[in-house]
């Protein structure tokens, strides 16, 4: 081990970043462990969390202590090491006879910086958001999330949070939105604005859209109150208007649609507009759907559904999925995605959305999807559910095949 722990004692200083040692020999004992620096009390250490199961176990170590640890843990009980450096990226392998061999490669850090490469040495690292932390935003601070000098309140940290993850995701759909002209974006069901403020924010003062944003909501003073703040800021190409989804008709063309917590049947209003608008993206975090609880229905679930609570998760999954197999059959590439932990919101689901030309009629998986109706009895909320929310806002003339399927009757309106 003397070649191991040459190795070591010449890669751990300053400039390393982290360690990871795999491959374990035996199937009881740690599966991997993981070594970074970190700076205690001003003190650099280095803290070893060793993985045994769902149990994660920390250690710190300074450097001569960590370093004979290494050496015997890679002797005993490992069979691979890898280090991430400033300089170097180095792997060593121990095959079944024990034979050792080490590899590096020489970092190319010409040009750069030193801070582009320190490490995260503080214990409790701090989590770099879109929008950050300490730099004072003023519709936030006007919204009573931050400070004045831009400290996240206490009480507004999971607002600030979700916030944040929204922005994320629709950092991660900018490519899939139109780059030679004004893009349109329709908040419905905005409420406070938190995030149609947020929008505006990141996209137009950050970094630059061309942009048109639009607020909806029910809530006259709520409208009242946003508008004067987007006057008081100069964001001359965000606006708020009071009205419900369903009826709304400021438009006829949308690139985006997002709701965040839009209201039972809200949500699915503002699914339909954006298909009808055929919108590139949709960005949807449902909340409290009811309207599939009262109806759903299974003989063989029976025992489960009586209970109140389960009944209520189920339906409320169910109609997520309903919806995403929806947008589906539409012309969208969709998915469900974790919008944030569950410890700070039960509603933690977002539907994403994106138009896809070149998607075809999946017919297997229209033929699983009328199956679940069949199977929890549906055809009343096939009916008096998605299609009573489409034929409303599609303006369709045929209104008369209550016994459709929704991958009907977007065929019939030309939508795929």
């Amino acid at each position: 081990m003397t070649e191991l722990k040459e190795f070591l004692e010449k890669n751990i200083e300053e400039g390393f970043q982290r360690i990871l040692i795999s491959n374990a020999r035996k199937r009881e004992g740690a599966s991997k462990l993981q070594v970074r620096p970190v700076l205690l009390k001003g003190q650099l250490w280095y803290q070893v969390t060793r993985t045994e199961g769902t149990k994660e176990i920390h250690k710190n170590y300074g450097k001569e202590e960590l370093i004979s640890c290494l050496c015997t843990e890679m002797e005993e009980n490992f069979r691979q090491l890898q280090l991430e450096s400033v300089k170097v990226r180095g792997t060593v392998l121990v095959s079944k006879k024990g034979r050792m061999s080490i590899k590096t490669k020489v970092q190319n850090v010409q040009g750069k910086s030193r801070e582009e490469f320190a490490p995260m040495l503080s214990h409790n690292r701090t989590k770099r958001y879109l929008l950050q932390e300490g730099v004072p935003v003023p519709w936030l601070v006007d919204l009573g999330v931050m400070s004045q000098d831009g400290k996240v309140k206490h009480s507004r940290y999971d607002k600030f949070k979700q916030l944040n993850r929204f922005l994320e995701f629709i950092q991660d759909i900018l490519p899939k939105l139109p780059k030679d002209r004004e893009i349109r974006i329709i908040d419905f069901g905005c409420g406070k604005s938190y995030l149609t403020f947020a929008m505006y924010y990141y996209l137009k003062v950050l970094n630059h859209y061309d942009i048109q944003v639009t607020g909806l909501d029910l809530k006259k003073d709520v409208i009242e109150h946003c508008s004067r703040l987007a006057e008081k800021y100069g964001y001359d190409k965000l606006e708020f208007l009071q009205g419900d989804i369903a009826s709304y008709e400021g438009t006829d063309q949308v690139d985006m649609v997002v709701t965040l917590h839009a209201c039972d049947t809200a949500t699915d209003y503002a699914l339909a507009k954006a298909v009808k608008w055929n919108a590139s993206v949709i960005l949807s975090v449902p909340c409290c759907q009811h309207e599939l609880n009262r109806q759903v229905e299974n003989e063989m679930l029976a025992p489960i559904l009586e209970y109140g609570i389960l009944k209520e998760r189920f339906a409320a999954l169910l109609t997520d999925g309903l919806r995403a197999q929806m947008l589906t059959t539409a012309g969208y590439d969709t998915q469900i995605l974790e919008f944030i932990d569950m410890e700070h919101t039960p509603k933690n689901l977002l539907i994403r959305a994106v138009k896809n030309p070149q998607r075809k009629q999946d017919l297997q998986q229209q033929k699983a999807w009328k199956s679940v109706y069949r199977l929890f009895m549906c055809s009343r909320l096939l009916r008096n559910y998605f299609l009573k929310q489409i034929r409303k806002v599609a303006d369709e003339e045929d209104n008369t095949q209550n016994n459709c399927t929704l991958p009907d009757f977007y065929r019939r309106s030309g939508r795929i």
